[in-house]
């Protein structure tokens, strides 16, 4: 039987300024002091898929109790939930002998493109990052080092595309159990930097999971 593909889509919404960082090896007198990453082609500015990826599987750890112990390196605390989403690399023995093989990802993700200018007007902006000016001040001289975070501004729209392999169809329902979950922690939490100091606020919207590939009849779990 050919391999079943489930297409997640949805929008990533921007509830306040989100900075993700890009490349500022080279800064010109009077530049930004940290830009966000953005796509090369358009220069408009995007979120990674790894971003994305890295951020969900971190709070599925906390939150399923897989959190790495003191001492132990990587992902090997992951939970087998975890691993089948997220993928997971070989773990060595002390000999040097593969002691755990490498599991591919069940989940693919996608870069996210902004999803067009027609949230601009709606919402009345003229542009899509802003510029967020901060200072950390020394504690002994009250000497103030300012510098210039770029940001996008808040009510942008981001694309949202996830692709999941179908491998074992009784673990599907759990599986989107443990998507949705991650979804609803990141929106009660950030992406991007500067999260403690109100940056990556975002939310899901129009969330929808389809068979593209595979067994078109199969039964996807809702994502709402």
């Amino acid at each position: 039987m050919s391999l079943t593909k489930i297409k997640i889509t949805g929008k990533i919404q921007v509830k306040t300024g989100l900075h993700i960082g890009g490349d500022d090896s080279f800064s010109a007198i009077g530049a930004i002091d940290l830009p966000v990453v953005r796509d090369p082609l358009t220069r408009k500015p995007i979120i990674p898929g790894s971003t994305l990826k890295g951020k969900m599987r971190s709070l599925l750890a906390r939150d399923m109790g897989s959190v790495p112990a003191k001492g132990v390196n990587g992902f090997r605390n992951d939970c087998d939930e975890i691993k089948r989403l997220f993928g997971s690399t070989a773990e060595k023995a002390d000999d040097g002998s593969v002691e755990v093989r490498a599991r591919r990802s069940r989940l693919q993700f996608s870069d996210c493109f902004l999803t067009g200018e027609n949230w601009m007007t709606k919402k009345q902006l003229t542009q899509v990052c802003e510029t967020k000016f901060e200072n950390t001040i020394d504690r002994l001289t009250s000497v103030a080092n300012p510098r210039q975070i770029e940001r996008v501004v808040r009510g942008a729209e981001f694309a949202l595309e996830l692709i999941y392999d179908v491998e074992e169809p009784e673990e599907l329902a759990e599986d989107f159990a443990n998507i949705r979950n991650g979804f609803t922690l990141l929106e009660n939490d950030y992406l991007g930097g500067g999260g403690t100091r109100g940056n990556g606020r975002v939310q899901f919207a129009d969330l929808h999971a389809e068979a593209v590939t595979g067994d078109l009849s199969i039964r996807v779990p809702s994502l709402a």
